[in-house]
């Protein structure tokens, strides 16, 4: 029975991974086909749609924009989160719990719901330029996942550390940087990496704050399937593919994979 309780787990892991990996690599397939539908290569394998994609009207802006929206909202998520998680596991203060679950209530809610309640927020508050918004509603997605990575490895780290190295002369932002930065470092490396991905990714809180100046990539690519839908969209897909895998190896050169996930 063990065996077969093993067997059978296994399986199940096997088929649940090959069900979330299946639409990456149809998408993989797709940029390569030389058809100009959606369609699997069949003979041959071909660039075309990816020499196609310097054509591409708005791509290079909407990137730029994109990477930097998520490269500030990072940065800032990672001052306010990491502000944020030290007072939540230092401090002794009713409803710190609730604080620590309303900070990452982003994730939990719907994307649109998010998207819809920034919009009226930030109309009520008269704020209707595009850039400022954006950056507002993409701190706000990216705090979450600095939040609870920083509250685990500050839950883990010895403050002891930092009155030692102050008895030894450093002051207090010097004893930060090279004595809790450091034991932090995956902590941060963690969240930075999903918190700019899931803000080059977003989709549902963006599209409610976009204008036509300012496009995000992926407001782009779907206004590029509604004009003319070709496999240079996924082209442009599997690119993205491409940097989430390079900032996994990236982390894993840095910190390791495991000290990533905590382990």
């Amino acid at each position: 029975m063990r065996r077969i309780g093993l067997a059978l787990a296994w399986t199940m892991l096997t088929l649940s991974v090959v069900f979330l990996l299946a639409p990456l690599a149809v998408t993989i397939a797709v940029s390569l086909s030389p058809s100009p539908v959606f369609e699997l290569p069949r003979d041959e394998l071909s660039l075309i749609w990816y020499r196609q994609i310097g054509a591409l009207d708005g791509l290079l802006p909407s990137v730029l924009l994109s990477l930097e929206v998520a490269a500030i909202a990072t940065a800032v998520s990672l001052v306010l989160g990491t502000l944020a998680a030290i007072a939540v596991v230092r401090g002794r203060f009713p409803g710190r719990e609730a604080i620590t679950t309303f900070l990452v209530s982003p994730l939990m809610l719907p994307g649109l719901v998010l998207g819809i309640a920034l919009l009226q927020y930030f109309r009520s508050l008269g704020l209707r330029e595009a850039l400022p918004t954006l950056l507002l509603a993409h701190v706000l997605v990216v705090l979450p996942y600095v939040m609870r990575t920083l509250t685990g490895g500050l839950s883990l780290f010895d403050f002891t550390l930092l009155d030692a190295a102050r008895t030894l002369g450093l002051s207090w932002p010097r004893a930060v940087l090279q004595v809790m930065v450091p034991v932090l470092a995956p902590s941060f490396l963690t969240g930075g990496l999903f918190g700019f991905l899931s803000s080059v990714d977003n989709y549902p809180v963006s599209i409610f704050l976009t204008d036509v100046y300012h496009k995000t990539l992926p407001i782009q690519l779907l206004q590029y399937i509604g004009e003319s839908p070709d496999p240079t969209i996924a082209a442009v897909s599997t690119l993205m593919i491409g940097l989430t895998v390079l900032v996994l190896i990236l982390g894993e050169r840095l910190v390791g994979l495991d000290r990533m996930a905590g382990v």
